[in-house]
């Protein structure tokens, strides 16, 4: 710690001249008041003693040189602005996370038509509902998915030299597993970074990477993915992945702006692994986002219990009914919620209400499904060069991997 000057002590019994200098000071942070100081305890001999009787006598000095480092994954120039949420997970300085979805929500409520974002549907309840989605028969992508990444997650790895893994969206991280195996097998010691606006996600992937690679260095962003991605190192070789064909949540004005953002916080020869549904049968389609249990039903109506305690709200369950089907025009399953009968919407703390029509739909989620070889043409456009194209045996699912073009 080094050479410490002190004013005076707590209590006020002893002073100490400012010149005087203590060594070897035991510093024992204070857990139970403010995070921000230290109590030091000395024994020393005070001037005013004659230097016959040692006192011991305890005192504060602020803590900043104990706070944990910033880690270097951040470029220098944004490690200031990051603070620790929590051990290993890192937010960004006076973020507040709840105020850009309640100003979505609102907006987007009274847009014509009436539509909502996505990433709404994610609160407690709805990430439980979403892990119960992927496991069911008729919900194909996350195990095809996941059996190209355990298939090929040699190859990816082995065409990606980088340090760093960062994913998007991390949630519980399972399928991001076979990477990591890879990456230490391959190349030893490495971070992993996963950028997510739930704590509690990140909370999970934490304990799993703990258990199951301690060798690698784990840092969690709480942080929107632009927010997240756009603090990394440019110099720090990064694959980011963003899994999961969440790509197909974005409609035609968010995707160019997602993919100019990403490009441009990618450092010359980052690597991007984008996982990404394909167009198939109508009815494998439908039926993967309309199963015979309603958990997808469930998953998309929660929204609203959301939004009613964000904005303590008044939309009614039983008043509304889900509705998804197959758009060919636009390649994308549409998801609803739809009113069984006229509802004034309000909401208790905003000066603003609505009447929601008998029929009248709301749109909840879109998800696009994409041609590969088109999608790889246009990632072109974002200086994003195709590496290489992995894909399952029935072609239901593709796996891009590809590069920064300087």
């Amino acid at each position: 710690m080094g050479t410490i000057h002190c004013i005076s002590v707590i209590p006020n019994a002893v002073k100490i001249p400012h010149s005087r200098r203590l060594r070897g000071i035991h510093l024992y942070p204070i857990f139970a008041g403010e995070p921000n100081w230290i109590q030091c305890e000395r024994s020393i001999i005070p001037e005013e003693a004659n230097g016959s009787i040692p006192v011991r006598f305890s005192f504060i000095v602020p803590q900043a040189m104990t706070q944990e480092n910033t880690p270097t994954i951040f470029a220098a120039e944004k490690r200031a602005h990051w603070r620790a949420l929590e051990p290993e997970i890192w937010s960004i300085q006076g973020a507040d996370l709840d105020a850009v979805p309640t100003q979505s929500i609102l907006t987007t409520l009274w847009d014509q038509p009436r539509w909502l974002e996505a990433y709404h549907l994610y609160d407690q309840r709805g990430s439980e509902l979403f892990e119960q989605i992927c496991g069911l028969p008729e919900y194909y992508l996350t195990r095809t998915e996941n059996a190209i990444l355990e298939t090929h997650a040699r190859d990816i790895i082995a065409r990606a030299p980088v340090r760093c893994i960062v994913e998007l969206g991390a949630g519980y991280s399972k399928k991001t597993l076979h990477l990591l195996t890879e990456q230490l097998r391959q190349r030893g010691s490495s971070i992993f970074a996963p950028i997510d606006v739930s704590a509690a996600g990140l909370r999970a992937s934490r304990a799993a990477v703990r258990s199951a690679f301690p060798e690698i260095q784990f840092h969690g962003l709480h942080a929107r993915y632009e927010e997240g991605f756009s603090a990394i190192d440019k110099n720090l070789p990064t694959l980011f992945v963003f899994l999961g064909s969440t790509i197909g949540n974005f409609n035609h004005s968010d995707f160019p702006r997602f993919f100019r953002t990403l490009s441009a916080a990618m450092g010359p020869g980052d690597f991007l692994l984008l996982g990404a549904d394909r167009v198939k049968d109508v009815k494998v389609l439908e039926d993967a986002y309309n199963d015979s249990r309603g958990v997808t039903a469930e998953f998309i109506l929660n929204v609203f219990d959301h939004i009613n305690r964000l904005l303590h709200g008044n939309f009614a369950r039983d008043n509304m009914r889900y509705d998804s089907r197959y758009n060919p025009e636009w390649q994308r399953i549409e998801m609803y919620a739809v009113a069984r009968a006229r509802q004034d919407i309000r909401f208790a703390d905003i000066d603003a209400a609505f009447q929601w029509q008998k029929d009248e739909k709301i749109l909840v989620e879109i998800s696009r499904k994409f041609d590969p070889l088109r999608l790889q043409e246009q990632l072109r456009f974002f200086d994003l060069g195709a590496v290489e194209h992995f894909t399952d045996p029935r072609e239901w699912f593709s796996i891009l991997l590809l590069k920064k073009e300087s």
